[in-house]
């Protein structure tokens, strides 16, 4: 039986959700195929028909549905085990467990706060409405109240930030030699930031920036370049402009040079 999976749509057929990003790097790291679906903010009624619930990503099995993006991962690795595996082991998954927790509390909050008026622009134009209301009814804020507040976000991101900082400073992935569930929850939120046209978030001379660089070439670019054709150019109304596969390959070969023999050092640490 074929996996499809539902996932958010927004302006353009861009994808903005980082839940629907994890799900799409955890196929390929299982070298699983799917067919994906769009669901825009306003489907509600139909997620719910398929789900008994609101939220995406949903994955459809045969008759097995699977809705939120932990629970997918879990599924896909207790379905298919003898392919490559997303957390190393039980002891793995409990650890990934934590980090998918750190990663959607103490990372996300500030982080969605920050790119909130920024983030309007990635929705269809007809579900704006919608998102705007439901979000500043969630935040207790407007818009306009939680722009004016992004230097508190960005320093509350920053913090977030630091032990993240250290462990990419001493190892390669989150997952250690290689990439994992771990780092595809953390990077889906980098990628929504980048999607928003905020690549000012992290310092470009940064670990995590070295490691961004490593996770955009995964799969052989193959996820990051889906990626690029989904974000929206916003230069016309205002916004730095979008990601460019070249500008994502000049990035990572300026990194790849920057960091010297960091990979080799990393490997001498063990992960």
């Amino acid at each position: 039986m074929s996996l499809v999976v539902y996932e958010r749509v927004g302006h353009e057929g861009c994808r903005p959700s980082p839940f629907s990003w994890r799900v799409r790097y955890a196929l390929a790291h299982k070298k699983l195929a799917a067919e994906f679906r769009p669901a825009r903010f306003t489907d509600v009624k139909t997620i719910r028909n398929l789900s008994g619930q609101k939220f995406v990503p949903i994955l459809l099995d045969g008759e097995t549905v699977v809705y939120d993006s932990w629970n997918i991962a879990t599924y896909l690795e207790d379905r298919f085990p003898d392919h490559p595996s997303l957390f190393g082991g039980l002891a793995g998954r409990g650890v990934t467990r934590l980090v998918n927790h750190w990663a959607d509390t103490t990372l996300h909050s500030p982080l969605r706060l920050l790119l909130f008026p920024d983030f309007i622009q990635c929705i269809c134009p007809e579900d704006r409405d919608y998102f705007v209301r439901s979000r500043e009814q969630e935040y207790g804020m407007t818009v306009e109240q939680v722009r004016r507040e992004g230097a508190t976000w960005r320093t509350e991101f920053e913090v977030a930030c630091r032990p993240l900082e250290e462990l990419l400073g001493q190892q390669e992935f989150i997952g250690g030699y290689a990439a994992r569930y771990a780092d595809y929850i953390v990077f889906s939120h980098f990628l929504r930031a980048s999607l928003c046209g905020r690549r000012d978030v992290i310092s470009p001379n940064s670990a995590i920036a070295f490691w961004q660089s490593r996770m955009i070439s995964l799969f052989g670019g193959r996820l990051t370049e889906s990626f690029v054709h989904a974000v929206v150019d916003r230069t016309a109304v205002g916004y730095p402009s979008a990601l460019t596969s070249q500008s994502l390959t000049e990035a990572t070969n300026d990194r790849d040079v920057q960091r010297g023999d960091c990979t080799r050092q990393c490997r001498t640490i063990g992960a």
